[in-house]
C-alpha cells in the first residue's frame, strides 16, 4: 500500500507513480484524441453538418445518459472500497487477536516453560504468513521461518493443501495436548478459545472477498457504456465546442475511464497492486510483537 501525506495534495498533481491512471490510460486517450479529431474534421470540414438541426439535438442523449453513467459508477466503486476496507479490517482483527493470544499465553504458560513458549512464539505468526501466501495463491513454504530448529514445529504440514487450516488446527491440537497434560485449566482453554476459533473465520471471511468477485455482466455493462458513450460524444457537442471537442473528449474519457480502473484495482484488496492490503507487512508486524510479547 502506498503510504503518503494526504495533506500534501498539491504536489499529487505533478507525481505519477506507478498506479497512476493516466499513465495506464495514456494509449487510449491519444486514440480517443485522434478519433474525436476525426469527427470534428468530417462534420466540421467535410459533411458540413453545422447547420442541420437534427445533429445538434445529439446533446440531449450525452445528459440524460451522463446522469445515468455517474450513478453506475459511484455505486461501483463505494463498492470496491467497502471490499478494500473490509479486508482491512480482517487483517486489523488479525493482528489484534494474535497480540491477545500470545498475552493470554505468556499468562497462563509457566516462565520456565521454554519449549511450549518457543511453539507458540513461532505458530502464531506463521499463520499470518501462511494466511498471506495463500491469499496471494504463491507457493507457501513449509518452512515458514529460517533456521533449522523451527522444523519441528511445521513437521507434517501438507503444502499442497490449505496451509492456513493445518496451521490452524495444529494450534487447536496443542493447546488441547496442554489440557490433557493438566498444563492449562478448563477454563484457561475456554479463556483461549475465541482467539483461536478468529483465525479460522477470518480466512474464510478473507477467502470470500478474493473468491467472489463483482458479477461479471456488471462489470462488463459499465465497460460498454462507457465506451459507447465516449465514443457517441464528438457527434454532438463538436458543434458547441469546434475542434476543442478532442480535448474535452480526452478528458471526460480520462475521468471515467480512470473511476473504473481505481474500482478493479481496489476490489482485490489481496492481489500484487500497490494499493491493496499490506498483508506481507502485517505479518511481519505480528511476528515482531508475538515475539516480543512471548
Amino acid at each position: 500500500m502506498i503510504s503518503y501525506n494526504t495533506k500534501d495534495w498539491f504536489s499529487f498533481i505533478f507525481r505519477f507513480h506507478k498506479a497512476d491512471t493516466f499513465r495506464q490510460l495514456l494509449p487510449l486517450i491519444i486514440t480517443i484524441s485522434m478519433y474525436s479529431a476525426t469527427i470534428a474534421w468530417l462534420e466540421l470540414e467535410y459533411w458540413k453538418l453545422s447547420d442541420k438541426s437534427y445533429v445538434k439535438n445529439i446533446p440531449v442523449m450525452h445528459s440524460l445518459l451522463g446522469f445515468a453513467i455517474s450513478m453506475l459508477l459511484v455505486f461501483r466503486t463505494n463498492t470496491a472500497y467497502d471490499r478494500w476496507w473490509e479486508g482491512r479490517k480482517l487483517w486489523g482483527s488479525l493482528v489484534n487477536n494474535s497480540r491477545n493470544l500470545a498475552m493470554k499465553l505468556t499468562t497462563i504458560l509457566p516462565a520456565d516453560d521454554k519449549e511450549q513458549r518457543s511453539f507458540f512464539r513461532k505458530i502464531i505468526p506463521a499463520f499470518a504468513y501462511a494466511l498471506h501466501n495463500h491469499l496471494h495463491k504463491e507457493q507457501t513454504r513449509v518452512e515458514l521461518f529460517e533456521g533449522e530448529e523451527h522444523r519441528e514445529f511445521f513437521h507434517g504440514i501438507d503444502d499442497a493443501k490449505h496451509i492456513p487450516n493445518q496451521v490452524a488446527l495444529r494450534m487447536y491440537q496443542h493447546v488441547h495436548q496442554l489440557h490433557e497434560a493438566k498444563k492449562i485449566t478448563g477454563e484457561q482453554l475456554l479463556f483461549l478459545n475465541a482467539e483461536l476459533q478468529s483465525f479460522t473465520d477470518i480466512c474464510g471471511a478473507c477467502e470470500r472477498i478474493k473468491n467472489t468477485p463483482i458479477p461479471f455482466s456488471y462489470s462488463v455493462f459499465i465497460k460498454k457504456f462507457i465506451f459507447f458513450y465516449i465514443m457517441t460524444l464528438p457527434f454532438g457537442y463538436v458543434f458547441q465546442l469546434g475542434f476543442y471537442v478532442i480535448p474535452v473528449v480526452a478528458f471526460v474519457f480520462y475521468v471515467l475511464a480512470s473511476l473504473e480502473l481505481i474500482a478493479e484495482e481496489i476490489e482485490d484488496p489481496f492481489g500484487g497492486d500497490e494499493n491493496d492490503v499490506p498483508t506481507a507487512l502485517l505479518a511481519k508486524n505480528i511476528h515482531r510483537h508475538v515475539a516480543e510479547i512471548i
